[in-house]
């Protein structure tokens, strides 16, 4: 997968879940370079996060700071990239203060937050970074205090509620699973719509490209519950039509993508897999990938019975 649309991804879903918190300064770049920086986010002073259920997302975003995620773990030019623009917002921030004829405190700049799936060990003591575990959680490395930048390695976070938000940005299993929770959210929780359409949107986008890499394959099987509960409630909402004619869409893609071109037979499933209940149909798609044809037929003939 290019970095470029992982990127795209992770900046709208950050910037929808940061929003409410406070201002992202949008495609803001550092003067030393014509570098853009991922998601540039400053707290509303008087923002009371406690009413926004962001768990470990929300801690991070207490303070000003800038978020770089990745979908593969960062090489070191990579890493002193992202300290690069850092430092050179803090050279921002220091200027527009003299300007201002006011103060600044260690405190009020910025802190770097680098967001990976995984991270080898080699590089986690090359950077000297260290576990606080007594105030934050596994997965999460700080940087020496003076360097004011922190890796969370996604795939060692505990997997519960104050993590969700960001094992969504994961990969494989960890970002499987991280989806399948977001679904099930109740339809009251006030980020669970939007992240639903910025996920299935991100799907819809990969599957129209040709030669998919094997990661991109992998994301759009991960996203598939996303995409699905999307298009249910599109259908029961009656916001647009032509939406089952996507379902059939989706579904053909996925047993295409298993099986190869449908025969008579195959193609003949697609209309009873559109029309089995939306839970039990995402389980069947995704285990498609361990379903021989035979044990898939078996399957939907049970759900006949």
């Amino acid at each position: 997968m290019t970095r470029q649309s992982h990127d795209q991804f992770a900046k709208e879903y950050l910037e929808e879940l940061l929003t409410p918190l406070g201002t992202i300064k949008k495609s803001e770049k550092v003067k030393s370079e014509v570098q853009e920086i991922d998601v540039w986010f400053e707290p509303f002073s008087d923002q009371n996060q406690e009413n926004l259920p962001l768990g470990l997302l929300g801690k991070m975003a207490k303070t000003q700071c800038l978020f770089e995620p990745f979908r593969n773990p960062p090489s070191e030019i990579e890493i002193r990239s992202c300290l690069l623009k850092l430092y050179a917002v803090h050279g921002d921030v220091v200027r527009k203060a003299k300007r201002e004829n006011r103060n600044i405190a260690e405190s009020d700049l910025p802190i770097l937050w680098i967001l990976t799936p995984t991270f080898s060990s080699r590089m986690i003591v090359g950077l000297g970074a260290v576990e606080i575990a007594e105030d934050w959680v596994q997965g999460v490395y700080f940087l020496p205090n003076i360097l004011k930048t922190a890796i969370v390695v996604i795939h060692q976070l505990p997997e519960n509620e104050d993590t969700l938000w960001l094992r969504v940005l994961g990969k494989g299993g960890t970002q499987k699973r991280a989806v399948e929770e977001l679904t099930e959210l109740p339809e009251n929780n006030p980020f669970r719509e939007n992240l639903l359409e910025i996920l299935a949107d991100w799907r819809k986008n990969l599957e129209l490209r040709d030669n998919l890499s094997r990661d991109e394959e992998e994301v759009i099987m991960n996203l598939s519950p996303a995409y699905l509960q999307q298009i249910e409630e599109w259908k029961q909402e009656g916001k647009q039509e032509g939406k089952e004619e996507e379902r059939f869409s989706l579904i053909t893609s996925l047993l295409e993508g298993r099986f190869g071109t449908l025969d008579a037979e195959l193609s003949g499933l697609v209309e009873k897999i559109a029309n089995i209940p939306i839970s039990e149909r995402t389980q069947l798609l995704l285990s498609l990938g361990n379903l021989s044809r035979e044990e898939l037929l078996q399957r939907l003939r049970n759900e006949a019975v």
